[in-house]
């Protein structure tokens, strides 16, 4: 095996630089409505189904609807991301080798539909073809990372199986999603760290990557 039966990417953090949007529209949230917002607050998100961390906030005294607020966090991140696309190290060129190799490609993440067509139309420009055969969005989902739902739900419109198939992510709550899909799970840190998170293979960067690579750390974890 030369090349892995599909990919799963995990997409804030993964994929694209988003996560410091997502911290900072976060603490405005939390300033506006006086509650102490600690960089332990912020970790604890990241990665998180989004109405489970409107919740969070809710719990917390913020006294706005889960909807209200995943609108609010929403539109902050879309503004801020604006027409840039800030691409995580070596993602793009690991995404322009599999869609030159034919491997299918499934974008699975917490964001919303808004967000995720975003993201999609900005890498379609710059890879000058579609990047991804199916995308699973939070607001799609009935239930979200960590649970399985995201990622089976990615295999099935790839009509992949799990066994040849790996995921890439940089969440703890992701990569426990992935897990449980039964799906090989890569974990590359940005935000938080998930080098010591069980179960999953741990790559610094996705920098320098290929298929080839991928393919084998499948080989590695199904030995």
């Amino acid at each position: 095996m030369t090349s892995p039966a599909a990919v799963l990417f995990d997409m804030d953090g993964t994929l694209v630089d988003t996560e410091p949007l997502w911290m900072a529209a976060e603490a405005r949230l939390a300033e506006q409505h006086g509650i102490a917002w600690t960089r332990g607050d912020a970790e604890a998100l990241v990665g998180s189904d989004l109405w489970a961390g409107a919740q969070y906030f809710i719990d917390r005294g913020v006294p706005m609807t889960p909807d209200a607020i995943v609108d609010r966090l929403v539109g902050e991140v879309l503004d801020g991301l604006g027409d840039t696309l800030p691409t995580r190290p070596g993602a793009l060129e690991l995404l322009a080798a599999l869609r030159e190799q034919g491997v299918p490609v499934a974008l699975v993440t917490m964001s919303t539909r808004l967000l995720v067509d975003r993201v999609e139309a900005a890498f379609a420009v710059a890879l000058g073809t579609a990047p991804f055969d199916a995308t699973v969005a939070g607001d799609e989902c009935t239930q979200g990372k960590p649970h399985p739902e995201p990622y089976l739900r990615g295999l099935e419109l790839l009509g992949a199986d799990a066994a040849g198939s790996v995921a890439i992510e940089d969440s703890r709550t992701g990569a426990a999603s992935a897990l449980a899909a039964g799906l090989v799970t890569i974990g590359v840190p940005h935000a938080v760290d998930v080098s010591h998170v069980p179960g999953i293979i741990h790559w610094p960067t996705l920098a320098g990557r290929t298929p080839a690579h991928l393919a084998a750390a499948i080989r590695e974890a199904r030995a």
